[in-house]
């Protein structure tokens, strides 16, 4: 097992993930004969039961499977606003953004479960019993709580149906947490598939707390669908992610622009800094206009649409883009396998621990998802019934141009996540760093790790973490950047990375911001 920031090798398969109880499971899956989609379920079910605070069934999912030469596909399960969803009410409230917590009008239909089923019915080869029986043992017989969870805790005191999380006395890092409610909402998905979540205890649950605001349709409708994957030609590879709602084609964009660019050779050279964050910053100066249900992401990756935002930006200063006047919690996991499968996920709770609401008789926190949309009347992103909100998740995958797998990625952060997803890219592709090594390396972000950056004019602030050196922080700010310092975490992503070399071994590592993330490989 690998330390997180160490790159770990292995010949057969290779699992990443936040928590190393959920990399641990999904290698016994492959080890049993399961593919990259099973261990990727597996690890994921897993993280549900210890990293609550980050994701769960009560939150969405995207993936990305490559497998073989052909186009990889993209897996889409992502719910919408409930039957009655009424944005004039919230506005009628004085409201202009969407409530972030306590409040059930920010709750989306949950995709994660119907993501699972549909991830392992087309590429799974175990029994789906199997790949979840390391969760529910989990929930059932208890897990050792990790330093991220326990420090977590404190934000939910108070939240009715939070119990398994606050024992008298408190949660320390190593106490053993049960969840029982949790094990039985597995066991019933084991049993009777989607049903037995959507239309089990679950279900029930979440239409008595909607009061009205989900009806039984929204949770019959299936959520899960297979996308075509947006791609761009970068670097000598091919780059993919999942198309809107997700932000992913950000991390495409940003590439794109940045692939123009006369990049140093030398990360620490602050120029490095500074035109990569110039890339990502015109990438998406225009999300909130441009990003919702339906949007077409393939046309957002132009070369008409991105060559003048490459050509406005100067290697000497700091740009300024403005905004159109219109307009947490995630995890990241990654598995290989030894027949090349590879598999990148990203699942979330939208902030951490979702819209502080718990599904009676669940013990399951659901996402706050919905703050992504708009309240402006007449946006493209208006909350409105049966939309699926902008969402933050871009999971990534690499390709050699002649289709084989040069690597999975992809991080938590919010609104960052294209930000550090192009750092890594640039670190890997053109600059030919080991996976533990690139994740190692410091970190920028614009603005914050949260779901406002593209508000208003955009990013004032450009981050450096406290690692990043002063030749950076000097270069930054000759070039006009506001320079803040911060220390390393979520505001720099949780990131996880596998490589498939040519030869067909497995190089990965999981971020060491993550604390109690591990890589691990056979």
């Amino acid at each position: 097992m690998g330390s997180p920031g160490v790159t770990v090798h292995a010949p057969h398969g290779l699992v990443c993930a936040v928590d190393h109880l959920a990399s641990s499971a999904g290698i016994a899956v492959l080890r049993a004969g399961g593919s990259a989609a099973d261990a990727a379920v597996c690890t994921s079910a897993v993280l549900a039961v210890t990293t609550q605070q980050m994701c769960g069934m009560g939150g969405d999912l995207f993936a990305l499977v490559h497998h073989g030469p052909a186009t990889p596909t993209a897996l889409t399960s992502v719910g919408p606003a409930g039957a009655g969803a009424d944005p004039a009410a919230l506005r009628g409230e004085g409201l202009s953004d969407m409530p972030m917590r306590g409040d059930v009008r920010s709750v989306t239909v949950p995709g994660c479960v119907d993501g699972w089923l549909a991830l392992h019915r087309r590429f799974g080869r175990l029994p789906l019993a199997d790949v979840l029986a390391p969760a529910r043992d989990y929930a059932a017989a208890g897990f050792p709580a990790s330093p991220l969870l326990a420090a977590a805790i404190r934000r939910i005191t108070g939240v009715p149906g939070a119990e398994d999380y606050l024992p008298p006395g408190g949660v320390r890092s190593g106490d053993r947490i049960r969840r029982p409610l949790v094990a039985a909402v597995l066991q019933a998905i084991v049993e009777d598939g989607r049903d037995g979540f959507y239309g089990g205890t679950f279900g029930a649950g979440l239409l008595a707390l909607g009061n009205g605001l989900f009806s039984s349709d929204d949770l019959e409708s299936p959520l899960a669908q297979w996308d075509s994957p947006l791609r761009v030609s970068v670097w000598d590879h091919q780059l993919w992610t999942v198309p809107p709602p997700s932000q992913g084609y950000l991390t495409l964009a940003g590439a794109r622009i940045a692939d123009g660019l006369d990049l140093p050779d030398d990360p620490a050279d602050p120029l490095w800094a500074h035109l990569l964050s110039e890339a990502g910053r015109w990438a998406g100066h225009d999300r909130a206009a441009v990003l919702f249900d339906g949007a077409d992401g393939q046309a957002l990756l132009t070369d008409a649409r991105l060559d003048p935002r490459r050509a406005a930006i100067d290697p000497a200063r700091r740009s300024a883009p403005q905004a159109p006047s219109a307009g947490g919690g995630t995890v990241h996991l990654c598995a290989v396998d030894g027949d090349g499968m590879g598999v990148s996920l990203i699942q979330s709770n939208a902030a951490g621990w979702g819209a502080h609401l718990v599904v009676p008789g669940t013990g399951i926190f659901l996402q706050n998802r919905g703050i992504g949309f708009s309240l402006e009347p007449g946006h493209p992103a208006e909350l409105r019934p049966g939309r699926r909100p902008p969402h933050t998740l871009a999971p990534a995958l690499v390709t050699t141009n002649g289709g084989a797998l040069t690597a999975v990625l992809g991080t938590m952060g919010g609104d960052i996540q294209p930000q550090v997803l192009l750092q890594l890219l640039a670190r890997l592709l053109p600059g030919g760093q080991q996976p533990g090594a690139a994740l190692l390396a410091p970190r920028w972000s614009l603005g914050e790790a949260g779901f406002a950056t593209w508000s208003g004019a955009g990013p004032q602030v450009t981050n450096l973490e406290s690692t990043a050196s002063a030749e950076w922080e000097a270069g930054l700010t000759d070039r006009g950047h506001r320079v803040l310092r911060a220390e390393p975490g979520a505001n720099f992503g949780h990131a996880q990375v596998i490589v498939r070399r040519a030869d067909g071994m497995l190089a990965g590592a999981s971020d060491p911001r993550a604390i109690s993330g591990a890589a691990i490989g056979w």
